[in-house]
């Protein structure tokens, strides 16, 4: 993940709002809610709050006191395969939910609001790799990265790049930096003159469950 500009730390500082289409947010949903924060704050040291539960049982993660992800709680009669989603920053979801169902995605969730944080939309591409949007109010998402513990690149893993990369700069606005290469197919999207996230197409190298985000 980048562009997580800002920090809303102890010493007061004001996050900055992430730019339209830069990653500003990562949720993770599970079945085993607190067993999930028992791992992930062994492992990075985070410290887990209430967030929004329109959708559930719903934490934020913090990192010194400052928010890096979410994690929430699948109903149990959802048999969803259990990975990370990432968020991008929309000023309009209800528009760019509008732009992904005219591009060829699926939009399954939203938009909606999430109390007084923001509004989210959760869609997936032409390839079936799930995403999400957020258009900020309260909360504006993750507020630090580049240090240990922290969400640091997105990149899906896909049939192959070209279609998938059209879509997400169609919706998004991202610029293309393409591997010239014979036998590897990657795409770098870049917005703002910085990388945000990697498509790399595996063709038929891709595992049966599809395409996915990681």
């Amino acid at each position: 993940m980048t562009d997580a500009r800002g920090s809303g730390g102890p010493n007061g500082e004001t996050p900055a709002r992430h730019a339209p289409g830069t990653p500003c947010w990562v949720s993770l949903m599970v079945h085993g809610l607190a067993a999930t924060e028992e791992f992930y704050g062994a492992l990075f040291g985070w410290e887990f709050r209430p967030g929004p539960q329109q959708l559930g049982p719903y934490v934020r993660a913090l990192l010194d006191g400052r928010e890096v992800a979410g994690i929430g709680r699948l109903p149990a009669d959802r048999h969803l395969p259990i990975a990370w989603t990432p968020y991008f920053a929309s000023p309009n979801a209800d528009l760019t939910a509008e732009t992904v169902r005219s591009c060829g995605g699926t939009i399954g969730v939203g938009p909606l609001d999430a109390a007084d944080a923001g509004r989210l939309v959760i869609g997936s591409d032409p390839s079936g790799a799930v995403f999400g949007v957020w258009q900020a109010a309260e909360h504006l998402g993750t507020t630090v990265s580049g240090v240990p513990g922290t969400p640091a690149w997105n990149e899906l893993l896909t049939f192959e790049s070209a279609s998938v990369a059209k879509f997400y700069r169609t919706v998004f606005g991202y610029e293309e930096e393409p591997v010239v290469s014979a036998d590897f197919d990657y795409v770098t999207l870049h917005r703002g003159g910085g990388p945000v996230a990697g498509i790399h197409g595996l063709g038929q190298a891709l595992p049966a469950t599809g395409a996915r985000t990681g």
